[in-house]
């Protein structure tokens, strides 16, 4: 169907409604004219859920899958700077590491704020404000000389890059439907896991040969860059605001392309009226709605309803092992093989590698299993006007294979810490930290889109909450990894992660 946003009707000339004689439609029976208002009432009926073509679904989901990657690449392309930092800064490792933590901290909690604001203000908005914060920081942190500097445009960086993963949910919320949603999550999600598995070698290239400045001054240009393009290309999403994309926006909501939208669709308009029995869909009324304080509160509320809860319980600890697994994995390579930062920097090629698959892979499994639930139910797909999901099984639907990744990402932490802790060959550790990144992806991936079809009203608040749940558990773990390393041995620690992961069958049973 055309974009045209106007339930287009004959023209009529006189204000009494009475057709002047020359305009005046043919004369028609009454069941031709029944037949065409039911064609009407079916027209209006059955309103696409999102108005937005294929072409500009693939170039919103590009724009969100390049802005996605800034929060995971801050992380791990700090890591081989931090000897440099704590040289050229004059501070001892130990301060450079406090700037980690105060990172991890503004990570959980600023996504609470941007979320709910996504998702009352919109997401174009945020997104430029986010973005701008974020290329802001990364141009004082190229230029700081002191410890303090640094540790304050740390956590602007942090504030400005760890919402935007959060409000990509969200879009992709907006966008797509939910027979489609998971092959749309799982393309957005290369963003985070190509970070991942670049940054490190990216960090340790520029640290070694021209400075740890040009860490930061490379982030600075890429996000400039995606500012840029979101500004010029990214239309406004939010169906509080758009609808499913056929409401006109106006300022800082409207872009080029819907500026483009909405006059090609005052043209169709303008030349379908000579075709009176032409149907297009009525545009959603505009949302009356009050602009509010964002509050974070709405986040921390959705960590308390049950379901959310099991899902967050899950996402938690899986990212609580994939930190605890990255953070020490340099460190115990240089200790038992004796490789340089460089070398130890390209270790963390094999779990990315892994991550980039699981996040292709992960949409392809998700639609299959929607599917396949649809089917074994009796319930046909909508994928034009989307499901109804209070009457679908979504939950069978989105857990259906999770069990299989879970017991798997249990199995291998725990042969991968006996691996390090028998100084096997580095294959062995370097494979499993590829399959252990393979179903952290895919778990992660078939949780956070189940997070978002149970809370489609307020889709980036909950990401948000995932993060707050990802945050807490991940710094708790962090905290205690090298006491436990130190006191029981890496066989033995990471037995115990192994087993929190296998814990997650429990949550993901109830």
């Amino acid at each position: 169907m055309p974009n045209s946003t106007a339930l287009l009707m004959p023209s009529f000339g006189d204000r009494d409604g009475e057709a002047k004689p020359s305009e005046r439609p043919p004369t028609s029976s009454n069941n031709e004219t029944q037949s065409n208002s039911l064609a009407m009432e079916e027209g209006q009926l059955s309103r696409p859920y999102s108005a937005f073509t294929k072409s500009q679904k693939r170039m919103i989901v590009i724009l969100i899958t390049f802005a996605a990657g800034f929060s995971p690449i801050s992380s791990f392309i700090f890591f081989p700077t931090i000897n440099a930092l704590s040289r050229d800064l004059h501070v001892s490792v130990e301060k450079i590491n406090l700037t980690v933590t105060s990172y991890m901290i503004v990570a959980g909690i600023a996504p609470a704020v941007m979320g709910d604001m996504a998702d009352m203000a919109g997401r174009r908005i945020v997104y430029l404000l986010t973005l701008a914060i974020y290329c802001g920081a990364n141009i004082g942190l190229a230029l700081q000389d002191s410890w303090p500097a640094l540790f304050v445009l740390r956590m602007l960086q942090s504030a400005g890059g760890a919402a935007v993963i959060a409000i990509g949910y969200g879009t992709v919320s907006d966008i797509a439907a939910p027979a489609e949603r998971g092959g749309y999550v799982g393309i957005v999600l290369l963003g985070p896991n190509i970070a991942l598995t670049i940054g490190p070698v990216l960090g340790g290239i520029l640290t070694q040969h021209p400075s740890w400045r040009w860490t930061f001054w490379l982030l600075a240009i890429t996000s400039g860059l995606c500012l840029t393009l979101m500004a010029l290309l990214l239309p406004e999403t939010s169906r509080f605001i758009v609808g499913n994309g056929s409401r006109p926006v106006s300022g800082l909501q409207g872009s080029i392309v819907s500026y483009i939208q909405q006059r090609k669709g005052r043209q169709q308009a303008r030349g379908s009226q000579e075709d009176e029995k032409q149907i297009h869909y009525r545009p959603d009324e505009p949302a009356k709605r009050k602009l509010q304080i964002p509050n974070p509160f709405v986040s921390l509320k959705i960590l308390f309803v049950r379901d959310a809860f099991l899902i967050l319980s899950i996402t938690g600890i899986y990212y609580m092992n994939f930190s605890c697994l990255q953070a020490s994995l340099s460190t115990l390579m240089i200790k038992l093989h004796g490789y340089s930062e460089l070398q130890a920097g390209l270790l963390y090629l094999p779990f990315g590698i892994g991550s980039i698959l699981g996040a292709y892979c992960s949409g392809i499994i998700m639609d299959h299993d929607y599917k396949a639930t649809a089917k074994a139910h009796g319930m046909t797909i909508d994928k034009r006007a989307g499901d109804d999901l209070s009457k679908f099984p979504i939950e069978k639907a989105r857990f259906k294979s999770i069990w299989y990744f879970i017991s798997l990402t249990g199995v291998c932490t725990i042969g991968y810490g006996w691996a390090l802790q028998s100084r096997t060959h580095i294959a062995v550790p370097l494979t499993l930290q590829f399959i252990i990144g393979l179903t952290t992806a895919l778990t992660f991936n078939i949780c956070n889109t189940l997070l978002t079809d149970l809370h489609p009203k307020s889709p980036a608040a909950a990401q948000a909450a995932n993060n707050i749940a990802r945050a807490s558990l991940a710094g708790a773990g962090l905290a205690f990894l090298q006491p436990m390393l130190d006191a029981v041995g890496i066989g033995w620690t990471f037995t115990f992660f192994g087993a929190l992961c296998w814990g997650c069958l429990g949550f993901a049973w109830m």
